[in-house]
Order: structure tokens, then sequence, then C-alpha cells
């Protein structure tokens, strides 16, 4: 087997030799090639050598040997990397071949042994023998599964090497089952003697099969990955593992308390602990965030992990968090029937909702393992791919969650993220506090919006408790089904509409303006033609439950929506889903003159510690009967407009400063505000080959412009309406 060592060489000639130099270059061209060859060859026969002696030198030994060898420390570090990694794949193929043969000869011989009773004749009466004393069959019973055994035994050793734990403990700890999700729903209502509520319902996550399983994916892997290359990525997945592991049972000094009691890794802390051979941190340029939270999940540990290792289910479980996600490759898709040492490797794309923050791509390992009965492990960390080119420059260090079993279906979760990025262009003023903070991005918003769905999803099994909701308009629990997903659909739609998403169908028509729109264009199936979609964020001085509670109240809606001529809106239908009376979602009609008033508004109104979203769009009543009595409401056409709602971060850092006050028009003292991101979709033709005119986009601008102001005028002074 043939190593590749980094050794410089000697170039080939120029060309343009004439005359008798030919023969003369030709020659001496040769000898050349034979030095750099035999030069090479004493370079291998020495690092060999050095190898059998020591297969893991240190620093010092690789220094010395890149002096000798006349080759970079990192040469040298790479090729005894590869080195044992091949020593251990030949390893563990003459370990497979062995065991392969010596199962081939215990089959032969159990197969001799059954033939050989099969035509047994009894010596004294020439007739088939007589059973033999059932003591002696269960002793070779007994003899035959310690052979067995001792075959697992052998491969669990060898597959320890690489998934970190005998075959032997999986096998028998975790048979193959399907989960059934049980909820206790006693804090919701009291359905049934025991207080258990039905499973949860993984077909309301749009795109994903009712059919849960690693394997199901709807983002088929597409990237061959070498052999060579599984066991390294196994081997970075484990390390992760155990980082987050020790971050995740550490406290001080390693993590600290800010002043609104978040854990905030302290990096001097960290490099000591886990000292890093790069300089990353170093630059400048990088910034780092990390933190921890823990919170109570209304959800098992089983299905959590099922989402999470689902590409597809998890960025439906975020959709405002994860703007892409596609498993790349499948290194290892778990044992047992679970997930248990899956290894996947994956494409994401974390976004803030709003045009001004740019996103972040990272290619990393996301890995899976059980640490205990009912404990479970899920660990992200960045993996460098040179197919992979990312536009942010951001890496994770090891990341993920830790999730308990709880009584009553619940789950307890602690969420650790840390990440490095890259300021390539400046971060906007609006956002700099939170950003800097970790709070955009940081744990505690990924555990809130974890709470909050899976909330959402447990809701669903919740019957109507109260005259409001259903109201008689929505007949059936499969209708309540189709409705949720349908504004599943309608959240997502919103979300990818207002970021910055490089992974979407749209063509940018205009960048931030001097008012900061950022206006797009995309081609859609449904509903047909051209949709033109503008966003943009601004600032305001009231606290978010304010603005959160005027935005979605229907009774406030004419004060702001320009759409609805100033006249009153009604709700017709209204579903709970979740404990805070602001998450639901609601069918809305708009009172008018005219005679034809077929037009209602769908609405998905959320919030949380982290942020509050206020979700619409325009329903044709024929359609939305079509979602009510239970049918699938894929096809039903949407254009999602609405409201992101989040603090700006002057609160949890006034001691720090606050933040400055410029054109953006915020206010310069530290008193909390709020982030309200707004964003428009618009159909501009039928056709999905129209071309855009500028009276379109200018129109789109004037209806952001005018919202804007309309929900400023309202919310600016003593007597703004803020109902409860």
């Amino acid at each position: 087997m043939s190593f590749v060592v980094g050794v410089g060489g000697s170039g080939s000639g120029s060309g343009g030799d004439v005359g008798g130099s030919q023969h003369h270059d030709g020659s001496e061209s040769d000898r050349k090639k034979k030095r750099y060859h035999r030069h090479t060859a004493q370079q291998i026969q020495r690092l060999e050598s050095s190898f059998k002696e020591c297969p893991h030198p240190d620093e010092k030994q690789r220094n010395q040997l890149s002096r000798e060898l006349g080759l970079a420390p990192r040469q040298i570090k790479f090729w005894f990397q590869n080195r044992r990694t091949q020593l251990k794949a030949q390893h563990e193929r003459a370990d497979n071949s062995a065991l392969k043969a010596e199962n081939d000869k215990i089959r032969c011989e159990n197969i001799a042994i059954r033939e050989a009773l099969k035509h047994a004749i009894c010596p004294n009466c020439g007739g088939p023998p007589v059973s033999e004393d059932p003591y002696f069959d269960e002793q070779k019973l007994r003899i035959e599964n310690a052979h067995l055994r001792e075959e697992l035994e052998r491969m669990s050793t060898i597959a320890s090497k690489y998934m970190g734990r005998p075959i032997s403990q999986l096998s028998t700890l975790h048979p193959m089952h399907i989960s059934p999700l049980d909820l206790s729903m006693t804090s919701l209502t009291g359905c049934g003697p025991c207080g258990h509520g039905p499973s949860l319902d993984f077909d309301l996550l749009p795109g994903s099969s009712m059919s849960v399983g690693h394997n199901n994916l709807q983002s088929q892997p597409n990237l061959a990955i070498s052999e060579m290359d599984k066991p390294l990525m196994t081997d970075i997945a484990l390390t992760a593992m155990e980082e987050l592991l020790r971050l995740l049972h550490t406290n001080e000094p390693l993590w600290t308390k800010t002043d609104g009691s978040r854990d905030i890794l302290n990096l001097g802390s960290y490099e000591n602990i886990f000292p890093r051979s790069s300089n990353r941190g170093k630059n400048h340029n990088f910034l780092v965030e990390a933190s921890r939270s823990s919170g109570i999940v209304f959800m098992n540990a089983m299905a959590l992990v099922d989402m999470f290792m689902d590409c597809v289910k998890c960025a439906e479980l975020f959709p405002s968090i994860i703007a892409a996600s596609k498993t790349l490759a499948v290194i290892s898709s778990g044992m047992g029937g679970t997930h248990e040492g899956a290894l996947h490797l994956l494409y994401e794309e974390m976004e803030v909702l709003s045009p001004l923050v740019a996103t972040r791509e990272i290619c990393e390992l996301r890995y899976c393992q059980q640490i205990e009965q009912g404990s479970w492990i899920v660990v992200n960390v960045s993996y460098d791919l040179p197919q992979f080119v990312s536009h942010s420059q951001s890496f994770r260090f090891p990341s993920g969650c830790l999730i308990q079993d709880m009584p009553n279906g619940y789950s307890k979760v602690t969420w650790v993220e840390h990440i490095e990025t890259e300021e390539k262009e400046p971060i906007h003023e609006l956002y700099r506090e939170m950003i800097h903070d970790g709070i955009a991005f940081g744990a505690e918003r990924w555990l809130t919006t974890l709470q909050r769905m899976c909330e959402r999803f447990a809701s669903l099994s919740v019957p109507a408790s109260s005259s409001r909701d259903l109201g008689g308009v929505i007949p059936s629990p499969e209708g309540k089904r189709s409705m949720m997903r349908l504004a599943q659909r309608m959240i997502s739609n919103y979300c990818l509409s207002v970021s910055r998403s490089k992974n979407i169908r749209s063509t940018v028509v205009s960048e931030l303006n001097e008012v900061g729109v950022r206006v797009t264009e995309h081609k859609s199936p449904e509903p047909n033609g051209t949709v033109l979609c503008a966003a943009t964020t601004f600032w305001l001085p009231n606290s978010p439950q304010n603005v959160f509670n005027f935005l979605k109240d229907e009774r406030t809606r004419p004060q702001w929506d320009v759409l609805s001529n100033g006249n009153s809106v009604q709700e017709v239908a209204h579903i709970s889903n979740g404990s805070h009376p602001g998450n639901c979602i609601s069918v809305l009609r708009a009172s008018n003159a005219s005679q034809s008033n077929n037009m209602l508004i769908l609405q998905e109104s959320s919030t949380d510690s982290s942020g509050a979203l206020v979700v619409y769009s325009p329903v044709d009543l024929a359609a939305l009967n079509i979602a009510m009595s239970g049918e699938d409401p894929s096809y039903i056409p949407l254009l999602s407009s609405g409201f992101a709602i989040s603090p700006d971060g002057n609160g949890s850092t006034s001691e720090q400063g606050g933040g400055a006050s410029t054109s953006s028009g915020r206010s310069s003292s530290n008193s909390s505000g709020s982030l309200i991101t707004v964003g428009f979709q618009i159909m501009v033709s039928n056709l999905p080959s129209a071309k855009l005119n500028m009276e379109s986009v200018e129109t789109v601008n004037n209806l952001i412009g005018t919202t804007v102001h309309q929900i400023k005028t309202a919310l600016s002074g003593p007597t703004a309406s803020t109902p409860a």
C-alpha cells in the first residue's frame, strides 16, 4: 500500500530545446527523476521505521522527523494519521475474514450434524434412535449458544473501535421497537382515565412521511464518501460527543452566568480544557458565540431524536431558525432499528428573520448516541468538506443537546450552541447587540423554539375546551389537523420570504434601499405565477409583548392593515395550539359593503421568550372549506405576509452601554424595545414567464412603507391601543 508524502520535486522542462541539447537534457531529467524517487523512498522508509517504534509521536518527535526529512510538521502529522487509519482498516478486514471463516465452519458443522441425525438408526433394532435425555439436549443448546455468544463478542470488539460501545450492550439494551409517543395531557385536559392522550401525528409536518424512520429522508443523500474518510468522520464525531458531554455536565468556571441568568462559555477556561492546534478565535474578525440553556419539552426522547435525525422534520421543527437543511451522506444509519450510533453529514443554513442579517452556512456531522436508558445525546460539529464553499465562514464547535426522558412523556433538554463566524460584512446596528451577545443564534433561542413547537404538536390531540375553539366551523379532528398543516406551510413560506437565505428559488430584485426594504421575486407553482416578496425591519420603543398583542388582535387590525380599508375584522374560527392564549390559529373575515365576500384570512400567531410571529394569508372560501373538511391542503395557494417580533437585546445588555441612535430611528437610551420584521407577498402576474416592471416594485415598497408608518403611529403615545 503506497503513501503519498508531500515532498518537493523538480518540475518538467520548459520545452523548446533544439539540436543535440535535447538528448543531454533528457538524460539530466531522467537522473533528476531517479534521485527524486530514491529520496522519496528513503523518506517513506524512515517514516515506516519511526511508525513501528512509535505510532503516536508527540510534537517534539514530529519536529525532529521534519528536520531530518525536510518535510513540514503538518505533513508528518497527516502521514501518521493516514498510516494509523490504513493499519486499522487492515486489521479490521483481517478480523472480519477470520470471523467469517469461523462462522462458516460452525455453520457447516451444524448442517452436517442435522443431516446425520436425519439418517441415524438404532444399532440394536434398526429403527430410528430413541430421543436422548432432555438434559443432554439442553446441554447441546447451551454449547451452541456459547459459540454464538463468543462470535458476537469478537464482532463487538471490532465494532467498538469505531462506535465507542460494544454491540453486545447495544443489542441487549435496545430491541427494535416503535415508540407510540404517548403524552400526558393532564396539564391541558383530562382525557382518558389514566390521563394519557393520543400519540403525536408527525404527518402534521409538511413534507414528512407517516412511516417514521431514519432512512426515510425527503432529501436523499447524493454525496459519495470514501471508505477511508468514514473512520475519520466517526473519530471526529466521538471526540465531539466527549467534549459536548463535558460542556453539558460542567458548571463553573467553564460556564458563567449573566445578569439574566444565561449560561455563557468562559473562553479562557474552555481553551485550557480543550486546547486547539489551530489559531481559531485569535483573528479579531471572528466572532465566537457559546451559550447553554435547559428546559422541559412536551415530547419524549425517542420522538425528539427521530425528528433531529431527519433533516426535513428538523427544518420544520425550527422554521424560524433553519432556512435550509439537506442530508449530504449517511455515514451510519444506526443500529437495532434505532438511531443508536447514527452519523449523518449535513448542510444547514441558519437564519434570523430579517433581511438585515446574513444567514450562516455550515457543513457538519450530526451524531446520535444513547448514553443510558432514556437518555440520548445529539451532537453537531463542523466538518471541512472540499466541495463545500461557505459564504459566511461559520464553524460549529461541538454543539447539540442532551435529551432525558421524564414521566408522562416529557423530556428535559439541555442545549449547547458553540459557533464561530467571520464578520464579512458589518452587522447592522439594529442586531449588533443581539448577535454580539449570542442571543440571535444562541442556545436559548433553539430551546424556546423547540418548546413552543412541541407544545403546538401536542395540542393537536387536545379536544375543543371552550366555546371559542372551532366555533362549530371546523367539524372534526381531521379538519383541525388539516388546518394546522396549512398554517405550518404558511409559516415556513413566510420565514423563507423575509430571510437572506441563498438556497431559496428567489431572484433579488433590489437589495436594501435607504429605508432597508429588500425585494425578491420567484416563480410560484401555488399560486401559479410570479410572486414579489418585500421585507424590512424597524425598531419600536414598545415591548415585544405589547407589539404582539396589538398585531394579533382582530379588533386593532384596521389600524394597520392597509388592505382592510378600515373595515372591521371578525374571527370566525379559532384553534388554540399552546398554553399561552396568543398561540392560536384563526380564520378572519373582513366586513365590507361588497355582496361577494368569498375571501377569508388565515392567521397564526405564536409567542415565546425569544420572540413572536403573526403571519397571515388570504385564502379563498372554497379552498378553506377543503382544509376544514379534513382533505389534503397541500395544493391550496398561499401568499404569506406578516410580522416577526423579537427583543432588541438592550434589556439584557444595558450594562454594556446600549445601542447608538442613527438613521434607523432607534433610541440611544438603554430601555428595551422591539425589532419588527414586516414581510409582504403579492402576485404580480398569473404567468410564470412574466417580466417584472418597476410599477410592481414601487407598489410593494409603498405597501411596506404605509404599514410601517401606521404601526408606528398606532403604537406611539400614551393612548396606544394594545389589548391584552
